[in-house]
C-alpha cells in the first residue's frame, strides 16, 4: 500500500492532537510532523514531499491562506478551522476542504479520502491529461463508477423509473421521497440522505441540510437572512423552501458561483 505523507499545522494542542489521533488510525498516512505556525511549515515542505496539510486559519506570524498563497505549488490541503466566513476564499485557492471545529471523524474521512483520489489520479496520468479528464468526467478520474441516471420509485404499487436529471428534489421526511419538476412526488426506497449523495453529481446537486438534496436548475431564488442562513425558493410546480445553514452558506455561494 502506498503511504502518502502530511504534516498537521495548527497552534492550538487540542485541535492537533485529534487530526493526530485520527491520521494514525489510517493506514496509508505519515505523519510527518506538527507545526505551530506556518513559517515553520514552510520550511518543512521545503526539506520533505509532503502530499497532505491540515491546516488551521488563525496562526501566529503568517495567516493560513496566506500560507497557500504563497506556495508554488501547494499540496493537497484540507483547513479546519472555527470560523465558516473563510470557506469561499479557501475554495478559491483549490483547498480540498474546508472543516469546521469541531472536526468530526466522518468528515476528516471524506476529506482525506477525496484527497487520495486526486493524489492517485494525478499520478495515474501524465501531467494535463488528469486535468482534461476531471473536466469531461465530472470529476471522476480514478473513479469508474458513474453517477446514477435513474432511480426506481414506488408509484401506485409499481415500481417506476424516474430519469435523474428530472429529480428537483430528494426528501427525507418519514420516508425518502424525489420530487420531480413536473410536481410529482414518489417514494424512494433508501436509507440514508448519505448514501444517495454518493451516487449524483454533485456539480449538479446540493447537499441543502440532513434532510435534503437539491437540484441545480430547480432553484429560482435565494434569500440571506440575518442570522447569516439562506432560504432557497424553488420552481413553482414542486411548491417548496429549503433552508441553508449559516455554516453551509459559503459552500453553497461557491456552489452556485461556476
Amino acid at each position: 500500500m502506498h503511504r502518502y505523507n502530511c504534516i498537521i499545522v495548527e497552534d492550538e494542542p487540542l485541535a492537533a492532537e485529534v487530526i493526530k489521533d485520527y491520521i494514525l488510525q489510517v493506514p496509508f498516512l505519515e505523519l510527518k510532523g506538527i507545526c505551530t505556525d506556518a513559517l515553520y511549515a514552510m520550511d518543512l515542505l521545503q526539506k520533505e514531499k509532503i502530499d497532505l496539510v491540515f491546516l488551521d486559519i488563525h496562526l501566529p506570524k503568517l495567516k493560513g491562506l496566506d500560507f497557500v498563497k504563497a506556495l508554488k505549488k501547494p499540496p493537497q490541503i484540507i483547513i479546519t478551522s472555527a470560523y465558516q466566513e473563510y470557506a469561499l476564499q479557501g475554495y478559491e485557492l483549490n483547498v480540498v476542504d474546508y472543516l469546521l471545529k469541531p472536526v468530526e471523524n466522518d468528515e476528516l474521512k471524506k476529506a482525506i479520502d477525496k484527497c487520495r483520489m486526486i493524489i492517485e489520479s494525478k499520478n495515474k496520468y501524465p501531467s494535463g491529461i488528469a486535468e482534461f479528464l476531471q473536466t469531461v468526467t465530472g470529476g471522476q478520474v480514478g473513479n469508474t463508477k458513474p453517477f446514477k441516471e435513474k432511480f426506481i420509485v414506488n408509484a401506485r404499487h409499481q415500481w417506476m423509473p424516474v430519469n435523474t436529471n428530472d429529480i428537483a428534489v430528494f426528501s427525507k421526511e418519514n420516508l425518502f421521497y424525489i420530487y420531480t419538476f413536473s410536481g410529482e412526488k414518489h417514494i424512494l426506497d433508501f436509507e440514508s440522505m448519505d448514501e444517495i449523495e454518493e451516487l449524483i453529481n454533485p456539480k449538479q446537486f446540493f447537499r441543502a441540510n440532513r434532510q435534503c438534496i437539491v437540484n441545480i436548475d430547480s432553484i429560482v431564488s435565494v434569500k440571506p437572512l440575518e442570522n447569516s442562513k439562506l432560504v432557497l425558493t424553488l420552481k413553482p410546480a414542486i411548491k417548496m423552501e429549503v433552508d441553508i445553514s449559516r455554516e453551509k452558506a459559503p459552500l453553497f455561494k461557491r456552489w452556485m458561483d461556476r
